[in-house]
């Protein structure tokens, strides 16, 4: 979290990197795995037909699709409260009756991680900079850049995930099309714990623990009835 983003050229410029940033989104990436391999190993390859398996595709197109809407719309949600946020901490520091009661409403907006390496002095550098800023004309609003964002968040989900049904579409064979489609589901997940576990310096092992988790959600979501 930041303390304020207020500034339209910077807050622009960075929206559509943080949207892609994979350690946000590889949680999205992981359920939107989930959900389509829930529909997979739901299906009996022996036994299907050829209107099982187009009803089992459509199900599981149609519910990643709905999953990168939600994604996309609790972004621009999330986005929104971040710039109401920023906009009142603005307020409160222009606005405190000492310069004390403002150091520590800036305190308060920055991450904790951070805060320890910040002196007296520099929050009182941040409270006068805050406190000179002039007055907003109106509240920040979504931009075009937080809609490409969005866009770009829904594009991650469901083409992430589109690959676990395209053998269904290349292969008439639910026999061969099914492990096809698990290899490719169990390949994504390691992926994207790989992906996370880089910022850990653990890739490797969250990339196998990705997996495990997955299979076992899966499984737990199919013995409830999912």
């Amino acid at each position: 979290m930041t303390i304020l983003d207020l500034t339209p050229a910077p807050r622009q410029s960075g929206r559509l990197r943080n949207a892609l940033d994979p350690v946000s989104r590889a949680t999205e990436l992981l359920f939107g795995l989930i959900m389509v391999l829930t529909f997979t190993a739901s299906l009996n390859a022996a036994e299907a037909g050829q209107v099982e398996v187009r009803v089992m595709l459509i199900a599981a197109l149609g519910c990643n699709l709905a999953w990168g809407l939600i994604d996309a719309a609790m972004y621009l949600i999330s986005t929104r409260g971040e710039q109401a946020l920023s906009t009142r901490t603005l307020a409160e520091v222009r606005t405190a009756s000492t310069a004390e009661s403002g150091r520590a409403v800036v305190a308060g907006a920055i991450p904790p991680v951070i805060l320890p390496a910040m002196s007296e002095i520099d929050l009182e550098r941040i409270r006068k900079h805050l406190a000179a800023m002039p007055e907003l004309a109106a509240a920040p609003r979504l931009g075009s850049a937080d809609y490409l964002a969005a866009i770009s968040v829904f594009l991650l989900v469901f083409v992430g995930t589109l690959p676990v049904v395209l053998p269904f579409v290349f292969f008439a064979d639910p026999q061969v099309a099914l492990p096809l489609s698990h290899a490719v589901a169990i390949a994504l997940l390691f992926l994207t714990g790989w992906t996370l576990g880089r910022h850990w310096g653990q890739p490797w092992r969250v990339g196998l623990s990705m997996v495990v988790l997955g299979l076992v959600l899966v499984a737990v979501a199919l013995a409830l009835g999912g």
